[in-house]
Parts: structure tokens; sequence; C-alpha cells
């Protein structure tokens, strides 16, 4: 099987119905099954026998909520990283890395997510974290030819982020900054959705 041209293994995997669990040995449409891979896989993956197939990316929506993520022990900043990636892969929400500052930024579309988030980290990673509001309340992929991006990032660098791909993330406080660099910057796109390529 392929993910992203990549070829991987597929061992044990899972088919849940309902309560039960069992090791799948075939699966059809519509059919759950979990399969272990440690991060290989993401959201929108698309699994073959090794036909090469083109499909059209997966709207990824940008966050409706901005907070920013710190650990309770600053030493474990590079635990918290590992965190936040894997639920920034699994969907769960936007991770944001400030071109400026350390930290990170955590998107979500409901305040509750936060609450589940930090449950979430503590648990499985033992790891206490708190949200703070952060002053960015909006983010927008960045892209347009590059000079013309560079040249913005250069001059918006506090403003700047990087989602978990490595995209550039315009971060806005007001609706009028979305306006601003749309008139003076008319070769950039600001955009709302980042189609997640699978």
């Amino acid at each position: 099987m392929c993910a992203r041209k990549k070829p991987i293994t597929v061992t044990a995997p899972v088919l849940f119905l309902a309560a039960d669990r069992e090791l799948a040995e075939e699966a059809w449409a519509g059919d759950i099954i979990g399969i272990p891979n440690h991060g290989q896989l993401r959201i929108g993956d698309t699994l073959t026998e090794g036909e090469m197939l083109r499909v059209t990316g997966i709207p990824s929506f940008a966050p409706e909520l901005l907070q920013t993520c710190r650990a309770g022990d600053p030493m474990k900043a590079k635990h918290l990283e590992k965190a936040l990636m894997q639920f920034a892969e699994e969907g769960a929400a936007k991770v944001f890395k400030p071109a400026f500052g350390s930290g990170f930024i955590v998107g979500v579309v409901g305040a509750l997510q936060f609450e589940v988030l930090a449950a979430r980290i503590e648990q499985e990673y033992g790891l206490p974290v708190r949200f703070e509001p952060s002053q960015f309340t909006s983010a927008r992929w960045v892209s347009g030819p590059g000079d013309a991006c560079d040249a913005f990032i250069k001059a918006n660098r506090a403003h700047i982020a990087h989602d978990h791909d490595g995209d550039v993330v315009y971060l806005t406080r007001l609706q009028w900054d979305i306006d601003r660099i749309e008139r003076d910057h008319p070769a950039l796109r600001l955009s709302a959705t980042k189609e997640m390529m699978a």
C-alpha cells in the first residue's frame, strides 16, 4: 500500500463494529478499520495496492479560536511540540509556530476543544499545559509568487507563523489587517482554507 507515494506495510489492522474489535483480514467500503502507523498516515491519505491515483485535496479550514499553549514545565517544550504535532496530524487542532518568539499558537473551532486538548496532553504525555489568550483572532494561509511572499514575510514577521506542514500563515487581529494586506499586496492571496493534498 502507498501513502503519499511511500510504500508502507500494514500490520494488524483492526476492524471496528460497535464495541467489537477484531483483526481485519479484508475490508470493504464503509468498514471502519484502525491501522497502527505511528504518524505515517494522515487525514486525507489514500491507500492503494500500488496503483497511482490522482485525487483533489480535502479542504482544511482556518480555526475560529486561537490561544497560546505553554507547558507547565518549560524544560519540556520538546515534549509539548511532539504532542501538538500529533494532534495537528490527527486534525484535532491547527498548530502554528510563530516566526518571531517562542511557543505555539493552537487553533480550534470550539472553546471546549482547548480543555479536551489539555486533558489529552496531560493524560497521554504526562505533561500539564495551559492555554492562554492570544493577541491574534484569525489565521490565513499565504500564497503567491516567491519574491512577493518573501518580501511580505520580511515586512510582517511579527504576524507570520508556520503550520505543522511548514506552510506560511498570516496571523491577524482584525479584519482590517486582512483587508489592508489584500489592498497593499495584490499579488498575494490570503486564504481561510488550505487544501490538504492526499
